[in-house]
């Protein structure tokens, strides 16, 4: 009867309705709300170094666990029912005293609710899961898992039309042999006694602050083991190598980085798995250029082109070539838009083709072009274009 006396002493004068600030007929979605608002209230991870709203939280939680539960919720109570008739005062767990000293056994009666071997013990063992042992029992927090990072190396072309790409990953994961415990399998889990289970230790930087660190002895998980794991010797953590098959947008720019929501490591203990950034390398092309959502052109024109106007057929990227209208005089630099002829946008319409004239200077000349430009220059010698420099 030690352990019926262990559980009366531990858990009957604990009021889990009062802890939670809840009527006693309070619905489960008022349980869940009051829960929230104070376990974010006293949460360790935003009162470092607080003790007593650590505290506060635990009291919180292990309220939440009985009466947010339904069945757990029934059983205690029909078990702070039977306390407040006296059925748990001195004596009545054991074989003697009773109500009015009348022999009245109450494991026989928790027994005879319970089921043959029952008693109370087996009646609410489940609700506080053991009393002394709960503890022991306890279920390490969800981790979610690691981010991962890749790179992908695309094509000018791929980059505007977009592509799927195969990306081989390497990344942290959980350990194969004990599934990210890092206890050997078959061995029996403890509460770190370096963190008491928190999972994280309050380390101060010796001024006023201090600063929530992972705990070195469980490494966040909570619990410890008799033995470590052979395969990662208790780290928990594994390396798991997998190809995938990564999609990526039209339109995505060289140094852009883009999130693939799920595709990073698995997570432990039932936590999300982490994300997957790839960062997207584009090689340049021979042609073409880019400016944000405009594709660009240099167009090398002649002398005679720019000054005496001229139509200049010019490459799309993936379409049929256009023709330019230079009007007479065009200067060496302009820029004409072509509209429609660019990068694919978010919005999946197209940018445009900036082409960009570039009058060339011929290097050698034979002798009638010679004869020609001499004769120009003749013609235009009683207007030097350099006067104003002077001025």
């Amino acid at each position: 009867m030690a352990d019926n006396e262990g559980f009366r002493n531990d858990w009957a004068t604990k009021d889990f309705y009062q802890v939670l600030g809840v009527a006693k007929d309070a619905s489960a979605a008022d349980i869940k709300k009051a829960y929230r608002k104070l376990a974010r209230a006293n949460h360790p991870d935003s009162n470092p170094g607080d003790d007593a709203k650590h505290e506060t939280f635990k009291s919180v939680a292990e309220a939440y666990d009985v009466i947010g539960d339904e069945a757990k919720r029934a059983k205690y109570d029909e078990f702070r029912s039977l306390q407040a008739r006296g059925g748990f005062g001195p004596g009545m767990g054991g074989g003697g005293g009773g109500f009015g000293g009348g022999g009245f056994n109450l494991d026989d009666l928790l027994r005879d609710r319970a089921g043959a071997g029952g008693g109370l013990g087996d009646m609410f063992g489940d609700l506080f899961g053991g009393a002394q042992r709960g503890r022991t029992q306890q279920q390490a927090r969800p981790r979610r898992g690691a981010d991962v990072e890749s790179t992908a190396t695309i094509g000018f072309t791929d980059a505007l039309d977009g592509v799927t790409v195969s990306l081989r990953l390497t990344s942290d994961t959980a350990c194969p042999t004990c599934q990210g415990t890092g206890g050997k399998p078959g061995t029996r889990p403890h509460i770190c006694p370096e963190c008491e289970g928190a999972g994280f230790v309050v380390s101060g930087t010796g001024g006023a602050f201090s600063i929530n660190e992972t705990c070195p002895a469980c490494g966040g998980r909570q619990l410890v083991y008799d033995e470590a794991c052979p395969t990662c010797h208790g780290s928990g953590r594994g390396t798991s190598a997998r190809t995938i098959q990564a999609r990526i947008p039209a339109g995505v720019k060289d140094g852009a980085r883009i999130r693939l929501k799920g595709k990073g490591a698995p997570g432990e203990n039932g936590g999300p798995t982490g994300d997957l950034f790839v960062k997207v390398k584009v090689t340049p092309h021979r042609v073409f250029g880019r400016k944000d959502d405009n594709l660009t052109i240099d167009v090398p024109v002649s002398f005679d082109e720019a000054a005496l106007g001229a139509e200049v057929k010019i490459p799309t990227l993936g379409g049929a070539p256009v023709t330019l209208k230079l009007p007479p005089g065009t200067p060496n630099g302009r820029t004409f838009r072509v509209r429609g002829k660019g990068a694919t946008k978010r919005d999946g319409s197209k940018g445009d083709l900036l082409a960009t004239v570039q009058v060339q200077v011929p290097a050698n000349l034979d002798p009638t072009a010679r004869e020609a430009l001499e004769a120009y220059r003749a013609a235009t010698a009683g207007k030097p274009l350099r006067a104003g420099l002077f001025e």
